[in-house]
């Protein structure tokens, strides 16, 4: 299959690279600064000659946004508002300006739509959007109208012979540099990687290689269609996720974090504390439903795979 993924040099575009590479197919990647072969440059607002690679592709895997790891400054959180409503209009517009378009359509969401919540789980049938929860920072509901309008842009595209599904994406955990499970363990090694705020808020989380099997089973499934969650249906309070973490390392100890301690280390690092403070209890309520089988269910599993693949060893 060609397969094109705008916004794809990413860590999620890098690991979905790989492996549809690997599995045999034509990986187009859209990018602002073209560098390897396949790579096609687009500006994300514009109808371009890019557009001309989603016409006769058969998958389009819309990644494109500016990363949430930043400090969420009114600026900063206009700038991830912006590039994913005008990334995936565009993407919207080439699809339906297609002679051939593709058959279906990929667009990534966030598993922080639904509210910061410790009660329950949040499926798609049944889960609570976020924005009116009481007590939590005001921008956090900023945060969910992204994802909001996000959604809504692809929604609205006219695109009647293409299949639309919205993927409300965990955290993914991978081995490779810089991603989050690499921030993660660095924590860890330092000393870091205890609860924070208490660490009963919920993390939900996806090993790398479900992604991709979730990815490709969303493409073969022409009965799906609209919000997915792609998340292991085994969220788990912070400070149980970084237990486990730590015994995957080794690391016997971790020291807690007060809140004002997570804000100052979130500044150092340029980052926000809603990464680290917003209860995520996101399960796959969707997946479970159409008979996926998740090969990393537990996250005591998936940390040990991660960490032995990190380290170079069997399974890299």
């Amino acid at each position: 299959m060609k397969i094109v993924i705008p916004g794809g040099t990413g860590q999620v575009g890098t690991i979905l690279r790989r492996a549809l590479t690997a599995a045999g197919h034509d990986v187009v990647i859209l990018t602002r600064r073209p560098v390897r072969d396949r790579d096609v440059h687009w500006d994300a607002e514009t109808l371009g000659p890019w557009a001309k690679e989603i016409d006769d592709s058969d998958v389009v895997i819309n990644l494109a946004g500016r990363s949430v790891n930043c400090r969420y400054t009114p600026d900063n959180l206009r700038a991830m508002m912006d590039s994913r409503v005008h990334s995936a209009r565009v993407v919207g517009e080439a699809v339906a300006a297609a002679a051939r378009p593709p058959r279906v359509w990929l667009q990534m969401s966030t598993a922080t739509v639904y509210a910061h919540r410790f009660d329950a789980p949040n499926d798609e049938a049944t889960g609570v959007l976020g924005g009116t929860e009481p007590g939590v920072p005001g921008y956090w509901a900023y945060s969910v109208e992204i994802a909001k309008a996000w959604e809504r842009a692809q929604e609205q595209a006219e695109t009647p012979h293409t299949r639309k599904v919205s993927m409300r994406t965990a955290m993914v955990m991978s081995p490779d540099r810089g991603g989050v499970f690499d921030v993660l363990l660095r924590l860890v090694r330092l000393g870091l990687g205890g609860p924070v705020a208490g660490g009963a808020q919920y993390v939900s989380w996806i090993h790398d290689r479900d992604f991709v099997r979730a990815v490709e089973f969303l493409v073969e499934r022409e009965d799906l269609a609209g919000p997915v969650n792609l998340a292991a249906p085994s969220p788990l309070p912070q400070r149980t996720f970084m237990r486990v973490l730590r015994a995957a390392c080794g690391v016997p100890v971790g020291l807690p974090a007060t809140k004002w301690m997570a804000e100052l280390g979130a500044f150092a690092l340029r980052t926000d504390t809603e990464l680290l403070l917003k209860s995520r209890r996101v399960v796959p309520g969707r997946l479970l439903e159409a008979g996926f089988a998740f090969d990393c269910p537990q996250w005591p599993e998936a940390a040990d795979d991660l960490v032995r693949r990190l380290r170079g060893g069997p399974g890299l």
